[in-house]
């Protein structure tokens, strides 16, 4: 497989973060480093794709501000070299359902929170001290407000996070009031809703089209649900091997976990043969 990949015409490499890129501290694994900068160096785009916010990821990678293309917010917000190329809207009538939707559940001790994101940050109503700490992991851009309903401006995505599954509140409570938008579990306690046809691939899609890049150009790694359309935007497509059954299922490939720093050793091999 190896072999494959070292030879061919390479030009775009994908990764998504938590449980991929990144340990399971969060981390991008020093060896990286050097990698991404031979990336660019040959003229290889390296593009981040991930559930986090957009400020997030580009605090992640600070020391190459303004110079990478971003997939953020789940493919609802698409950003390259600084500059939005793209972002996508929910219906404010499904933003309105989905908050009362988590007030009630809550209500009912389900313990679910919800994040309101827009293109400028994200909004919490909630204070729960272990809630924020998490939402802060992802959102460096995160505002308390009193009502989430008086948010004013469009909404991209609206992230819940469930304290027990989130895999059963997707089907159960979200699943029937999402109508064409796109319900994604994206971690064992997050579920994403965007717009319609809004997912990780759409925005990988997008940075192909104007960087001239082809699927067989491009190499893709992934380890959860809201990663399986992404996987069809690659010849090589690679799941983690702490991934999600699904992705493992789906993907063509396998790179190492991500303690293991499985995206490094699958692109040091790739460059290496170069």
């Amino acid at each position: 497989m190896l072999d494959g990949l070292r030879s061919a015409d390479i030009r775009m490499v994908v990764a998504d973060m938590d449980g991929t890129l990144l340990d399971d501290a969060g981390r991008v694994p020093d060896a990286f480093w050097p990698i991404l900068d031979e990336l660019t160096g040959r003229g290889i785009a390296f593009v981040p794709a991930s559930g986090r916010q957009y400020y997030t990821l580009e605090e992640i990678f600070a020391p190459h501000r303004g110079t990478l293309s971003y997939v953020a917010e789940n493919g609802s917000m698409v950003m390259h070299e600084g500059s939005l190329l793209t972002s996508s809207t929910i219906d404010p009538a499904l933003v309105a359902s989905v908050i009362d939707t988590v007030r009630e559940a809550d209500r009912h001790g389900r313990d679910l929170r919800l994040l309101v994101h827009r293109t400028d940050g994200a909004f919490i109503e909630s204070d729960d001290a272990e809630f924020v700490v998490h939402a802060r992991r992802y959102c460096v851009r995160l505002e308390h407000v009193a009502d989430q309903a008086q948010v004013d401006g469009d909404v991209v995505k609206l992230a819940i996070y469930d304290f027990a599954d989130a895999e059963s509140s997707a089907a159960e409570l979200f699943a029937p009031l999402v109508g064409d938008h796109k319900l994604a579990v994206s971690g064992s306690h997050w579920i994403d809703i965007t717009a319609p046809g809004t997912h990780k691939a759409t925005g990988v899609r997008e940075l192909q089209a104007l960087l001239g890049v082809g699927p067989e150009h491009t190499v893709v790694f992934g380890d959860y649900l809201n990663d399986l359309e992404m996987l069809e935007a690659a010849r090589w497509s690679f799941a983690m091997a702490n991934s999600h059954p699904d992705v493992l299922e789906r993907a063509r490939f396998r790179a190492p976990s991500n303690v293991d720093a499985g995206v490094v050793t699958v692109l040091r091999q790739m460059l290496a043969g170069r």
